[in-house]
């Protein structure tokens, strides 16, 4: 999903900002709002905004980044 996208969507319900969560570290792709907890999905590219397809989220922030531990090879 284009960045330029991401910064022009809010929240369909309280118009606040917008969390993009996806894979690796989150199960799939959505928009999350935390204010109101609610996730709404993206498909094939395409954010859906409708309330009705949103699902309710608890308080938990998004999972950190991932890195990989560098190997030893990586040191030299």
């Amino acid at each position: 999903m284009e960045t330029r996208l991401l910064d022009l969507l809010v929240c369909p319900l309280c118009k606040g900002p917008l969390d993009h969560w996806r894979p690796p570290h989150q199960e799939r792709q959505e928009l999350v709002c935390h204010a109101d907890r609610l996730a709404f999905p993206v498909r094939d590219g395409i954010p859906v905004m409708l309330e009705g397809e949103a699902r309710a989220i608890g308080n938990e922030p998004p999972a950190p980044p991932v890195f990989p531990k560098p190997s030893a090879s990586d040191a030299s």
